[in-house]
Parts: structure tokens; C-alpha cells; sequence
């Protein structure tokens, strides 16, 4: 029987945008994802002392940016477990939940990659899911050294994807929103009217 094949796209989405929509897209489309979880990170371990709105908030905004998608959905497994938010709990939870029978592709941006030899039981990550690093032009030679890092382990488990271009960060968003300026076509149309509905950053 084939494995089913699931993504996870783990992130603080402080506001999700469309810079992880499109990466989400191009994995589910490159590697034939059966489905994309998107997980809001509750307590983000690489953000300590970082105000972040709160969960449940990032939680909606991801539901209204995935909704329209008939294989994105959202899981709030990180939220329903207390202390900091690491992958490698939430992928071993999931393994439990969903079986043998699904193989996972951990979806992550550049800068996330650079930063992984760094993640909590990261080696024991890497012997549960693939993870698939998005690289923009000048970005490739970073993720070919954090695949180095990791040796054949790398080889076998980080696959680099081109996707397109798209310079946009959450915390480029937020301070556009502070400063009045238009976040249009940048944030889906939902997610901006819930921010503006709940006076959010």
C-alpha cells in the first residue's frame, strides 16, 4: 500500500501571508502531498521574550487563509500541548495519531533551514520526516551547507525546492499595519479584515 503523504507546515503565523501559501502550494504540487497541516506554533522555541499575538488569534487567521484550499487545513496540536512548541514532539505525536502509513514532509523557509542544526532532537527529527527547505535565488548555498552539516542524514532527508520570489515577512507586515500603510494582495483578503476587525498589531 502507498504512504500517505502529509505536509507540515509549522510557523508562528503572526499573521500568516501569502509567502507561505505560495511555498505550501509549490511542495504540495512538487512532492503529490495527499494534504498540507499547517500547525501555529502556541509557544514558538525560537522566539523567546518575543511578544507574538495570541494563539488562538493566529490560529483563525491561518483557518481563513486555508480555507479555500481543499488540501490545506490546520491543526492546533501545538496549542494543546503546554510549554515551548517543538517539531520534534508534534511530528512524533502525529506519527502516533496517523500511523506508519504516512510518510511527512516538513515545509520549511530559508531562514528556518539555516537555523535547524539548532532544533531541539533534531537528528531524531530527521529519522521521523523529510524536510523540504523553500530557496529563493542567492539562497541556495545556505541550504546546500545545513545539508552538508548533517551528512548522508542530509542527503537523504533535506531536499531544496526553488519557489518563486516573494520578499515578505511577518514582521515586515506588522509594522506596515502600525504604520497605516496597505498590506493589499499581501495578506488574503480574510485575514486582513480579521486584523482589522480585532484591532490586532
Amino acid at each position: 500500500m502507498e504512504k500517505r503523504r502529509i505536509g507540515i507546515m509549522g510557523g508562528t503565523f503572526d499573521p500568516i501571508h501569502i509567502g507561505h501559501l505560495v511555498i505550501a502550494e509549490a511542495v504540495y504540487e512538487t512532492y503529490r502531498l495527499d494534504k498540507v497541516l499547517f500547525i501555529p506554533a502556541s509557544a514558538p522555541p525560537h522566539k523567546p521574550g518575543v511578544k507574538v499575538a495570541p494563539a488562538l488569534h493566529r490560529y483563525v487567521m491561518t483557518v481563513l487563509a486555508t480555507v479555500g484550499h481543499p488540501a490545506f487545513s490546520v491543526s492546533d496540536i501545538e496549542m494543546r500541548r503546554p510549554g515551548p512548541s517543538y517539531s520534534y514532539d508534534t511530528v512524533r505525536a502525529l506519527r502516533q495519531e496517523m500511523g506508519e502509513a504516512c510518510e511527512f514532509f516538513f515545509i520549511l523557509g530559508t531562514d528556518a533551514a539555516k537555523e535547524l542544526g539548532t532544533w531541539n532532537n533534531v537528528d531524531e527529527l530527521l529519522d521521523l520526516c523529510h524536510f523540504v527547505a523553500a530557496t529563493r535565488p542567492g539562497t541556495q548555498r545556505a541550504v546546500d551547507e545545513v545539508i552538508q552539516q548533517f551528512g548522508a542524514k542530509g542527503q537523504a532527508k533535506i531536499h531544496p525546492l526553488s519557489t518563486p520570489e516573494l520578499a515578505i515577512s511577518s514582521t515586515d507586515i506588522r509594522g506596515r499595519i502600525q504604520a497605516g500603510q496597505s498590506v493589499r494582495f499581501i495578506l488574503p483578503e480574510q485575514v486582513e479584515a480579521y486584523i482589522k476587525k480585532e484591532g490586532l498589531y
